[in-house]
């Protein structure tokens, strides 16, 4: 993928006249009109330009804002709106977007795919301009080199389709989910089912095109290894607009095993659940066992509740060197023959994403996503949890609708273990046992079942608190969580402040972070809620 360059010709006058009328129409209501007059004399090299472009009063603009809103939380009729949304097709639409921001002291927020936890990508308190990145999405796969070229527009079911089309055996360790978009994907860590035999996302990232907060588009290179450690992992809005990622692509068998086994209570599943900590840790790196955790109806007796555990799993490998694993490390589990599926990795992903294996591969193209009202949070385990505390964990399932609430523990071990903290922002490697995921989701769109339903997570976390790492108490940034603590409205932020979910995120690598935030973008120009603060005052 060639560098973007940024070239601005002299204003064309149908692009002035096109946003005159806008701002006109705006101007009683909204009192930053001078963003748009801005953007009207810094705009690309065609008149283009002012089709990218959503004002409020924009046929269009709905559509736009609502096509990549993941939680419902964030799509209410008191949701705070952008007063203008960009989709930029070159790098200058955005380097013109910052410098009308920073001019008329607007906030911008960066959406790749829409599935920041807290909306933060597309929701602020402030007023604020949508950069968004949905037509920046095109992807250059060299299968010979084993590297790939990124646009931050795309989602990861582009990226695998597109390794798919040049290799049955380059695959990328990210995550399962197609719709994620790469660019906060990667830039808050990004892990998946390869992640115990390849890393994180973040760890493939060899080369990266970033806009800064004057506007100068910066690879590699230029933009210094402090900075380019930052972006990889700690979160890539906070020190500007990334454009595109290179990366390393990973070699996987033409046949990998997959397989689903459900057990309940009934079915020793407390045991079972309780063995697992212990295994799939330090199991064979090529083998990754993913546990998920729901509330369900009994099917031996009827009103009653049980819970199930499903484990889920990918082996790099055929389903007799599996079967001889898993007889090694976890006979308990009992996995037959007739459990595992062999397939591509291609394959895989529709398997882990729920799509049928008859459906076209084409399906990982498509952006679109169900969005559902949804709180979620995370913590790390580095000892295994007693079966009695799992035993009280189960009675906190029950409180709620079966299959509302979901737990996901996602074992570490392999490669994990090997790299030092230091090595990105992600400091969660060695030590760790396994990340736990909470999800509750409901469809009720009254204020009462929300607030209902985030209470209900908030104790479900406190229940869990004796069990998970302490001091600080772990989280993983890409499962944002506000409840951890947030930034000022105002530019400056204290350390102690962002140091309440800052080091929970980062553990010791926060302080290198604001090191490099303070280098980068020291008025604090790009910020949210959760943006690395800048603690210099000005």
């Amino acid at each position: 993928m060639k560098s973007f360059t940024a070239n601005f010709p002299k204003p064309h006058l149908f692009f002035f006249l096109f946003f005159s009328f806008s701002w006109a129409t705006l101007s009683d209501t909204n009192p930053h009109d001078s963003f748009l007059q801005c953007l009207s004399l810094q705009y690309s090299n065609d008149i283009s330009f002012s089709k990218l472009v959503y004002v409020q009063n924009n046929s269009s603009y709905s559509s736009v804002l609502e096509l990549s809103v993941r939680n419902a939380r964030f799509s209410t009729p008191t949701t705070p709106e952008p007063l203008v949304i960009v989709t930029p097709t070159h790098v200058s639409h955005i380097q013109a977007t910052i410098n009308c921001s920073r001019i008329n002291d607007m906030q911008i927020r960066i959406r790749s795919g829409g599935h920041d936890y807290e909306g933060l990508s597309y929701v602020s308190q402030v007023p604020f301009v949508i950069i968004d990145l949905i037509n920046l999405r095109s992807i250059d796969v060299d299968a010979e080199n084993n590297t790939a070229w990124i646009q931050a527009g795309a989602t990861i079911g582009e990226l695998y389709y597109r390794i798919a089309e040049k290799s049955e055996t380059l695959a990328f360790p990210a995550g399962i989910c197609p719709t994620v978009g790469v660019g906060g994907h990667f830039s808050g860590g990004g892990y998946g089912m390869l992640m115990r035999k390849f890393g994180l996302a973040a760890d493939q990232i060899i080369d990266a095109h970033l806009v800064d907060v004057y506007g100068r588009l910066l690879d590699r290179n230029s933009m210094g290894e402090d900075l380019f450690w930052a972006i990889r992992g700690g979160g890539g809005a906070s020190f500007g607009v990334v454009v595109s990622w290179k990366v390393k692509l990973v070699s996987v068998p033409s046949t990998v095993t997959v397989f689903t086994v459900n057990r309940t209570l009934e079915e020793n599943g407390t045991m079972l659940v309780h063995k697992w900590q212990s295994v799939a840790q330090k199991i064979h790196e090529d083998l990754y066992i993913r546990l998920f955790l729901r509330a369900a109806n009994s099917s031996k007796q009827e009103e009653e509740k049980t819970i199930q555990a499903s484990f889920t799993s990918l082996f790099l490998g055929r389903t007799d060197e599996l079967l001889v694993l898993m007889q090694e490390s976890f006979p308990e589990l009992g996995i037959v023959k007739e459990d595992c599926i062999e397939m591509s990795w291609i394959q895989s992903i529709l398997y882990f994403a729920e799509i049928p294996q008859s459906a076209s591969l084409d399906i990982l193209l498509n952006r679109t996503a169900a969005s559902a009202f949804f709180k979620g949070k995370s913590d790390y385990v580095k000892e295994p949890i007693p079966e009695t505390a799992l035993e009280g964990l189960w009675q906190m399932f029950y409180e709620e609708e079966p299959g509302s609430v979901e737990l996901i523990f996602s074992p570490y071990g392999g490669i994990m273990d090997g790299i030092l903290e230091s090595e990105t922002p992600f400091p969660h490697r060695a030590g760790n046992l396994y990340n736990i995921h909470y999800a509750i989701v409901w469809t009720e769109e009254d204020a009462s079942t929300s607030q209902k339903r985030i209470s209900y997570m908030r104790r479900l976390y406190r229940y869990m608190e004796p069990y998970v790492s302490k001091s600080p108490r772990a989280a993983y940034m890409n499962y944002r969580d506000l409840d951890l603590g947030s930034n000022n409205k105002g530019k400056y932020t204290s350390y102690r402040q962002g140091s309440k979910w800052g080091l929970k995120y980062f553990n010791k690598n926060f302080n290198r972070l604001i090191h490099v935030k303070n280098m980068v973008d020291p008025q604090n120009f790009f910020r949210h809620e959760q943006s690395i603060p800048s603690l210099l005052r000005g």
